[in-house]
């Protein structure tokens, strides 16, 4: 139990009362209030709870010119017998102060992080939706302040929580190409952590993709565009041949998800052989050519299970009937009773608020 103590500054103007739960989207309404703390001269200070709203950073800030920038997606259910839950949030906690020392930043205190985020969740429980599909998602970020055009690691930071009720990220199945060119994450660089310039650096390969009909890209290495790492920002999973297959974490450029994870260890107790293993674009497209492939899906935080309609390489179309699937969808209803309640949670995964 913590012994810290964190204060909260209630908002006067709260906009839950007018605020309509039937027009939520992913990523687009955010809370009351949010949880803020500042790294000054090696030490944690100024934890508090306080109003939603903007904070001030100068221009000459190094978050603003030099990427250092780290973050972490969690979601809080509320279920079926109305109790609040957030799905391991430990393992997300543990992998924010991975994503921290990889960027040269201070690791976050476990009181600050999980007991924080516990108390902004029991003051903002009234902002979690109960349309299925639905959540409140949680983003603890942190970023660089120091007011300094120096190529350096900064002295100051800024770590905080947001929250908001969300809807499904990826609604309708996904058209993917697979991505022949540009790199997502090279081996030895920074992939394997949640830093802002893995995802900037993506928009450009998918609006390419976009304007050829696609959502997405599936990533390949940075060495051969050989073997298959993430589609988007999810981690991937492809049926063949009966057997789930996903993309290794052992060279360093592929997220070690939190639901890639999970969706392993629920896979082979459902019955189902998984392989964690170099997957090579070849083998997939043999695999379709023998009409051995399956199903591809991908999983993640924000979208849980995302089916996947179309994979293309090249001119070369692999398509999907996603009335057919039967992984993704068992794997999905799996994840979703888990965490409604439906089911025992044996792993001890959830986290009651």
């Amino acid at each position: 139990m913590s012994t810290h103590s964190i204060p909260v500054i209630k908002n006067t103007n709260p906009k839950l009362p007018t605020f309509n739960m039937n027009e939520i989207a992913f990523g687009k309404n955010f809370t009351d209030h949010m949880l803020v703390a500042d790294y000054e001269n090696g030490e944690w200070k100024n934890v508090a709870i306080q109003p939603y709203a903007p904070f001030q950073v100068d221009p000459s800030s190094a978050v603003l010119h030099y990427g250092q920038t780290i973050f972490e997606g969690i979601k809080a259910f509320k279920n079926e017998k109305g109790e609040v839950v957030i799905f391991r949030p430990d393992q997300n906690f543990i992998r924010f102060n991975t994503s921290a020392a990889r960027m040269e930043m201070p690791s976050v205190p476990e009181w600050i992080f999980m007991e924080g985020m516990k108390q902004l969740i029991t003051l903002e429980k009234d902002w979690i939706p109960n349309k299925p599909d639905s959540s409140l998602y949680i983003r603890p970020f942190m970023v660089a302040m120091d007011p300094f055009l120096g190529v350096r690691p900064s002295q100051t930071y800024k770590f905080m929580i947001i929250l908001g009720p969300s809807g499904a990220y990826h609604a309708a199945p996904m058209k993917i190409l697979i991505e022949q060119h540009y790199t997502r994450a090279t081996p030895g660089g920074v992939g394997f952590a949640k830093n802002g310039g893995n995802y900037g650096g993506s928009l450009y390969p998918v609006s390419l993709a976009q304007e050829k009909g696609y959502d997405q890209v599936l990533w390949t290495d940075a060495i051969e565009h050989k073997f298959v790492e993430e589609v988007g920002m999810m981690n991937v999973m492809f049926v063949i041949d009966g057997k789930v297959i996903t993309p290794s974490i052992e060279r360093g450029t592929v997220l070690k998800g939190v639901t890639r994870d999970s969706s392993i260890t629920l896979l082979r107790e459902m019955g189902y052989e998984v392989e964690e293993r170099n997957l090579s674009v070849a083998e997939i497209v043999d695999a379709h050519k023998k009409g051995l492939f399956q199903e591809v899906f991908g999983v993640g935080t924000a979208a849980v299970v995302s089916y996947i309609s179309k994979l293309a390489h090249g001119d070369y179309v692999m398509d999907f009937d996603v009335e057919a699937l039967k992984v993704a969808p068992a794997l999905k209803k799996h994840l979703n009773d888990l965490r409604m309640g439906n089911i025992v949670d044996k792993h001890g995964w959830l986290l009651h608020i």
